[in-house]
């Protein structure tokens, strides 16, 4: 007698529908991402292989990969380079929090370049499963919508490059679902790694140290305080952990604020205004163009990151306005809506307070946590934001493979 299979029990079955959405929108963001690398020319002229490390390797990614290598190392350009400006040189301008997740994966014989891609894969599917357990896990008109604004979302090209952006945006994620669940050490956890990714981590510490005025909400003041204070200070360790590995190899203190200072004109507070308009001014098509006869996509997308940074801003404007309609119609926002809203205003300022002319339009994509706010937004609003953020993604994409972007 052949007895019948066990049926899949419901609430099983139930649960895998769950977890589908956000599996599918990290394949969604593969599958478009693909058709824009099929439709660009590398900047060579050749095509461009998808699923090739190279393909997701610009000037940066480099400098994170030697990191991951050898660790940090800092001398004057005309000690290797005599013909370089007598500058300083070296890989410390680039933080190790994505670098030792390559090198730890590394570890279990995958190449630094194949370790590499798979830390930032995987992070961008940890960005959607975190994201989805924000929206609440649960498939409606606008969660559906809000996770494929977040498969197309404006810059988000370097989710799948071999940048720390996945891993730092999946950090903000975790540390913005710790301030919900009011566990200070998963806010905290997720701070620190935010801020050991990427200088626009340190969004993460202005969030934790305001959460006391809206989070852990069953607490007394002095207690709120403390759980916003000491996750914020935990956050703010992964710029010490970032100084002592550059000081354990190079014997300074001051490596990254001097590289900064020194060899990129960085380091201090600019005016905003004026920097946005500098970036807005960048001429890439006339400094990057690349060889031979180009595709219709990259010949309309060589300067797409000025339409990039309208968008963008168009976006901080619109999950401000959706907390404002809230605040007024409802007369609170959610925890991690308060949080979301924190984040996606300081990561859009934060590139033009440091002057971040070369890296705002990567840097800006750590704005995904703003979706968070966006699932609150009218499908009048959500479509077309969908739409436009579509159009922009292929151009962006487009620059990007094109070796135009750096």
């Amino acid at each position: 007698m052949i007895e019948s299979p066990t049926p899949v029990r419901p609430a099983r079955a139930g649960r895998v529908r769950r977890a589908l959405p956000p599996v599918v929108a990290w394949l969604v963001s593969n599958l478009v991402t693909w058709l824009v690398a099929a439709a660009s020319v590398a900047g060579d002229g050749s095509r461009v292989a998808y699923w090739s490390t190279a393909a997701r390797r610009r000037w940066d990614s480099e400098h994170y990969l030697s990191i991951a290598r050898g660790g940090y190392e800092m001398f004057r350009c005309r000690d290797r380079y005599p013909d370089f400006p007598d500058v300083v040189c070296g890989n410390v301008a680039w933080f190790p929090g994505y670098p030792m997740a390559v090198r730890a994966l590394s570890g279990t014989g995958l190449s630094y370049e194949l370790s590499a891609a798979v830390v930032t894969e995987t992070a961008l599917l940890g960005m959607f499963a975190v994201l989805w357990w924000l929206l609440g896990a649960v498939l409606t008109r606008a969660t559906g919508l809000t996770l494929a604004i977040g498969a197309v979302f404006p810059g988000g090209v370097y989710f799948h490059a071999v940048f720390p952006i996945a891993l730092a945006t999946l950090a903000l994620l975790v540390c913005v679902a710790g301030v919900k669940r009011g566990s200070w050490w998963t806010a905290a956890g997720g701070g620190f790694v935010a801020v050991s990714c990427h200088p626009v981590g340190a969004v993460a510490v202005v969030m934790l140290l305001s959460s006391a005025l809206f989070a852990w909400r069953g607490d007394a003041w002095p207690l709120r305080c403390a759980k916003a204070g000491l996750s914020a200070a935990v956050a703010a360790c992964g710029v010490l952990w970032a100084e002592w590995l550059m000081w354990q190899a190079t014997g300074r203190w001051d490596a990254y604020a001097t590289i900064q200072r020194v060899s990129y004109g960085q380091g201090d507070l600019r005016e905003p205004f004026a920097e946005l308009v500098r970036a807005y001014d960048v001429p890439f098509r006339s400094w990057y163009t690349p060889k031979g006869r180009l595709p219709w996509l990259v010949e309309h997308a060589l300067a797409a990151h000025r339409p990039q940074l309208w968008l963008n801003a168009v976006f901080v404007v619109l999950v401000v306005a959706t907390a404002a309609v809230l605040l007024v119609r409802e007369r609170r926002l959610a925890v991690e809506e308060w949080a979301a809203l924190v984040l996606t205003v300081a990561v859009f300022l934060v590139p033009f307070l440091a002057g971040a002319q070369m890296s705002w339009y990567r840097n800006h994509a750590q704005m995904f946590v703003g979706l968070v706010l966006v699932r609150r937004m009218s499908p009048w609003v959500q479509v077309p934001l969908l739409a436009a953020c579509a159009a922009q993604y292929a151009l962006l994409g487009a620059m990007f493979f094109a070796g135009v972007l750096v």
